[in-house]
């Protein structure tokens, strides 16, 4: 990409899309177009034609996506499917007629099947029954990554596909209805401690394995692949290491200095029992992860919550 290049970020007020607008920055991007859901509703056609006309684009990031927890995902089935397949069509679609250069397009490890080999390799991909609480929203992603694939067949267009491992990081969401289990635990466990509580209780049996990638790390690999990577198909982006939910809900209880006990509560749901990426095609073409899993916990432990509670 050029430094003086147009760059569209869809999403860019979610963890993932500002992320990479931070890291566009730092690198001296500043070029870049952004536009919140108020000032362009993605999943509106028009809108979305009109903003490519207007504004063509050289480069776009594709991580705008209506995202959540078990919870939302098993809850909205409708309109998660409805509305990541409305944005994801409408951006692809009318970044091709606007004649953008390169576009990434952001999925979700949720795409793989429910009980795939472990770690998870790009080529399993449609080779099994998926995770049912989340069905809708991997069914609308894997429609993402085929849809990159036949633009380029069919019209040529250099549109890849990401996907990364479960995220934390900065602008994450702290809801317990909606979001996903690491902003959860913190949640949890720095309330239990500022009300002195003995126990925090943790959903699930604790025993699934689960990866975790700061977006800072995400963010340096997008940025990184959309300067190097040109292929159809899609790249895993991970860390290639996991922990059990147990192990992480006592890392996390560490780090904020919760005292008390754990409760594991095994009516609830687990979810996929493991998912864990291949990350060897991501090593391949030259990139590693670099913030450790502790050190990212305890950075995003201070700044959400010690600077907003001091």
């Amino acid at each position: 990409m050029e430094k003086e290049a147009k760059i569209f970020v869809a999403g860019h007020k979610g963890m993932v899309g500002s992320a990479i607008v931070r890291k566009l920055k730092k690198e001296g991007f500043n070029n870049l177009i952004v536009r919140s859901s108020s000032e362009l509703d993605l999943r509106n056609q028009e809108s979305v034609k009109g903003f490519f006309q207007e504004q063509k684009p050289d480069y776009v990031f594709l991580a705008a996506a209506k995202v959540g927890g078990i919870i939302a995902n098993n809850s909205y089935r409708a309109d998660f499917i409805y509305e990541n397949l409305a944005i994801q069509n409408n951006v692809i679609h009318y970044a091709k007629e606007a004649g953008v250069k390169k576009l990434m397009f952001l999925g979700s490890s949720c795409i793989y099947p429910k009980l795939a080999p472990q770690p998870l390799k790009e080529e399993y991909l449609l080779t099994g029954p998926l995770e049912p609480t989340n069905e809708p929203y991997a069914i609308a992603k894997i429609a993402g990554i085929k849809m990159c694939d036949a633009y380029r067949d069919q019209y040529g267009c250099n549109f890849v596909s990401v996907m990364p491992t479960n995220l934390y990081g900065p602008n994450d969401n702290y809801d317990l209805q909606k979001s996903h289990v690491l902003p959860a635990l913190l949640r949890k466990f720095h309330e239990a401690k500022e009300q002195g509580k003995d126990v925090v209780e943790v959903w699930g049996s604790g025993t699934p394995l689960r990866e975790f990638l700061h977006v800072d790390d995400l963010a340096d690999a997008c940025v990184y692949l959309m300067q190097t990577y040109n292929e159809p198909g899609l790249v895993n982006i991970g860390v290639g290491e996991d922990i059990s939910i147990k192990d992480l809900a006592l890392l996390v209880k560490d780090i904020v200095g919760f005292e008390g006990e754990l409760h594991f509560d095994a009516t609830k749901p687990d979810g996929t029992p493991r998912k864990l990426m291949d990350v060897s095609k991501l090593h391949g073409l030259g990139w590693k992860a670099r913030i450790g899993l502790r050190q990212g916990i305890t950075e995003v432990y201070r700044q959400h919550f010690i600077t907003e509670t001091v």
